[in-house]
């Protein structure tokens, strides 16, 4: 029996857990708190995202401090919390720091993970022509503005010798991508997983290209520098970050139990969560803040600031945090297959 897609319109929540995502959603500050103690760490979420892989993995037992939990919709508003103080530390993907950064957000990037990029992709649908992104010249492709899957558009474009001005951009979210990418309106789709997982799974299109090799594969834990000065907070900012690496560690070794709590706590279905994870998920490796990754992020906040989505230039090095990177490896260091 063929498979078909979630409906557009039931996709929509899936955006609770994207870390890629621009939009100006609020956040669920439901009073969700964990352990004890005279510190709060006032912690920003996603659906699905770090307070879902730390319980899963035991990790939020024999707390010190308090954890706070706030759940947003996407990287940005997570961030202009983050800037406006509100939130202590908070996770989001490889983009969303970047146009915080260009808008002078206070910000500090305190923990990176690598990953691979196969779940962001260019997809076709399975009648197309195309089989490679120089054939995109001249074609429609949906994305979301801002997001991690335009600057891999525009960076594997780049790979194919084309420019962003070479194609015709569908600047569309998620929903609305997929109807257009199903009903032909479009003739491909620059997204990232859990989309790209559905759509392979459903059997609706296929890859044309991927970030692998192209995008970076971080995805950070960005702090508010004031946080960082109150020496307390700072403290449990260590620790969170310590159990969240652990966590992460956990997940490799239970990957299927992993997208059962995944599944369930986003309402994926488990087929494409469990996909997800083996794809992207799963092959996060903690690394250092250090300058390679600083020069990789430059390199994005270079690429939207030609393109005029970054109002002025960047030096993405006023950003970072190198204190809580102890030994950890370079990141460079290859992400687990």
């Amino acid at each position: 029996m063929r498979r078909h897609l979630v409906p557009a319109a039931l996709l929509l929540p899936l955006t609770l857990l994207l870390t890629s995502c621009g939009g100006n959603s609020a956040a669920d500050t439901g009073a969700r708190t964990d352990g004890s103690g005279s510190v709060t760490l006032s912690v920003g979420d996603q659906k699905g995202g770090s307070e879902a892989i730390l319980r899963a993995a035991g990790e939020l037992k024999n707390l010190d401090y308090r954890i706070k939990w706030s759940t947003f919709t996407s990287g940005p508003p997570l961030l202009e919390a983050v800037n406006a103080g509100a939130v202590d530390v908070g996770g989001v993907g490889n983009t969303p720091p970047v146009f915080a950064a260009g808008a002078g957000s206070k910000i500090s990037v305190v923990a990176a993970w690598h990953g691979r990029s196969r779940g962001d992709a260019v997809l076709v649908r399975n009648d197309s022509r195309l089989t490679s992104p120089k054939q995109l010249k001249g074609k429609s492709v949906a994305v979301a503005q801002g997001s991690s899957a335009h600057y891999q558009l525009v960076a594997s474009l780049e790979a194919a010798g084309l420019r962003l001005k070479d194609i015709k951009v569908k600047y569309l979210q998620p929903a609305d991508a997929l109807a257009a990418f199903n009903s032909g309106k479009v003739d491909a789709w620059a997204v990232w997983d859990p989309y790209t997982s559905q759509v392979l799974q459903a059997r609706q299109g296929r890859v044309l290209t991927t970030g692998d090799g192209v995008t970076n594969g971080l995805s950070f834990q960005v702090a508010s520098p004031a946080a960082l000065r109150n020496s307390k907070k700072a403290a449990a900012v260590k620790d969170y970050l310590a159990r969240l690496r652990r966590a992460q560690d956990w997940v490799h070794g239970h990957q299927a139990e992993w997208a059962e709590v995944w599944a369930k706590d986003t309402g994926l279905p488990y087929d494409v969560a469990l996909a997800s994870v083996r794809r992207t998920n799963a092959t996060r490796v903690a690394v250092a803040v250090d300058k390679p990754l600083v020069a990789s992020e430059q390199r994005i906040a270079d690429t939207f600031t030609e393109l005029n989505l970054i109002p002025k230039k960047v030096d993405f090095g006023d950003f970072v945090d190198p204190r809580f990177n102890g030994d950890l490896p370079p990141s460079t260091t290859p992400a687990k297959h």
